[in-house]
């Protein structure tokens, strides 16, 4: 592909939805096949999509960023947060966004969680999921020094938070409703990027890591770094993702 894929939905219909470069495209995987649905940020040629995910009523929200200079050094501020509903047409909730990032909602659909990197914070919004409309933004968890900076982010299945700490080598586990963090895994990586649940029961946490801007020197000391890694025994399950309805 001409841009890179920052992350891919179920379709309801068969195959996928990907945000590629400024674009939502559809993937037809047999036949190698992309086609744009509709471009966003055409005003910021040096911006890309990040995280994405699709929520409850099957709308694929998913924001962007400027291009990073190295690994969180970008230019601020150049990133929004964008909605594409199942008739293809798109919405900006807000700009000012640094890195779009994890997002997830709340099992009862009433509360959108959402992360901007460098405001080192998870915030939470109230949901309409009739309109996909969010309002009521406030943050529910400062990430410590050691976490460093929040990435990706999924819900389980007791409705507790999973935040990928880049830079932090580790996941943690959050309650949205006290602000208290529960638990931590340690990972053989600092470039924790993102984290979601699989396998057969949802029982298997996986978590992506990167390896830019690591010198040679680093990468010696994690040759582990880049890759997917697989944690069983956490003792909870995640939720299903939901396809795209359009």
């Amino acid at each position: 592909l001409d841009a890179p894929v920052s992350s891919v939905a179920l379709r309801k219909s068969g195959d996928y939805v990907i945000t590629l470069g400024t674009r939502f495209a559809a993937l037809k995987w047999k036949e190698q096949l992309v086609t744009t649905i509709t471009q966003v940020d055409k005003d910021k040629p040096n911006n890309r999509f990040n995280d994405g995910k699709v929520d409850p009523a099957g709308r694929y929200f998913a924001g962007t960023m400027a291009e990073e200079i190295r690994p969180a050094v970008l230019e601020r501020h150049q990133g929004s947060l964008y909605t594409l509903f199942s008739d293809l047409s798109v919405v900006k909730h807000f700009d000012q966004v640094d890195i779009s990032n994890g997002l997830d909602w709340s099992l009862d659909h009433k509360t959108f969680f959402y992360i901007d990197s460098l405001s080192y914070s998870v915030d939470a919004f109230d949901y309409d999921l009739q309109t996909g409309k969010i309002d009521n933004r406030r943050s529910i968890y400062r990430l410590e020094k050691e976490e460093s900076i929040p990435d990706g982010m999924c819900i389980d299945a007791e409705g507790k938070l999973w935040v990928a700490c880049y830079d932090g080598g580790r996941v943690i586990r959050l309650d949205p409703e006290t602000g208290k963090r529960l638990q931590t895994v340690k990972l053989p990586v600092d470039k924790t990027t993102s984290c979601c649940f699989g396998g057969k029961d949802y029982s298997e946490m996986y978590v992506t890591s990167a390896s830019d801007g690591m010198d040679k020197e680093w990468l010696s000391r994690q040759p582990q770094a880049g890759g997917v890694f697989k944690i069983t025994g956490l003792g909870v399950k995640g939720v299903p993702p939901y396809p795209f309805a359009g």
